[in-house]
């Protein structure tokens, strides 16, 4: 890919990179349920003896080997993905007032998940590569399967596995087990640049 073509896709990578920390904050404040995959991380945590921050970074290299059946390529974006998004949500988490009562838990759900969910399309459709979990996500969806129901397939298994290692979950951890894949889905139908499926 031309270094041209990089630099006019990078503002939409990095704005998509910044909505999905942003979104995963609210999430977090909500504290009604840690998303499927922090489920997992908690649980893989347990399971090795190891904080959960640490368990995420594991997992994402395991993933990026189950990239090479998949025939998946890391760019600049699976890098920037990793740096970009644990740094937002903690600066966000930093300002974010923890709301009380649950009508605002709620709220800091749904709207933290639908932007993450938006972002997630934003970025990945930057087609300038995706982090280790959305690159699962793409490289399944290129062998037949909607992006919304290999999401929901994706998320749905690491919330089961975490679980069953022990995770901690909640009513909020469903919501996002079965809202992220559509929005994902609309979301990369309106921000692909057609070269997604290209790299």
């Amino acid at each position: 890919m031309k270094n041209k073509v990089i630099l006019k896709r990078l503002p939409q990578l990095m704005f998509g990179l910044f909505l999905c920390g942003f979104g995963l904050a609210f999430t977090i404040e909500a504290n009604l349920g840690l998303n499927s995959w922090d489920v997992f991380h908690d649980g893989f945590s347990k399971l090795i003896d190891v904080k959960i921050g640490f368990a995420g970074v594991v997992t994402g290299f395991i993933l990026l080997l189950g990239w090479i059946p998949l025939k998946q390529k890391p760019f600049i974006g699976t890098i920037l993905n990793i740096l970009t998004i644990g740094n937002v949500i903690d600066l966000t988490m930093f300002y974010l007032p923890s709301p009380e009562e649950t009508l605002y838990k709620i709220f800091f759900l749904v709207f933290g998940t639908f932007c993450f969910a938006i972002g997630v399309g934003v970025y990945v459709g930057s087609g300038l590569g995706p982090g280790p979990r959305d690159g699962i996500m793409v490289g399944i969806s290129r062998l037949g399967p909607s992006i919304r129901v290999t999401r929901i397939g994706i998320d749905f298994t690491a919330f089961i596995l975490g679980v069953l290692l022990g995770g901690s979950f909640g009513l909020g951890t469903i919501f996002m087990v079965v809202s992220v894949g559509p929005v994902v889905q609309y979301s990369l139908k309106k921000f692909d640049k057609g070269a997604i499926f290209s790299l």
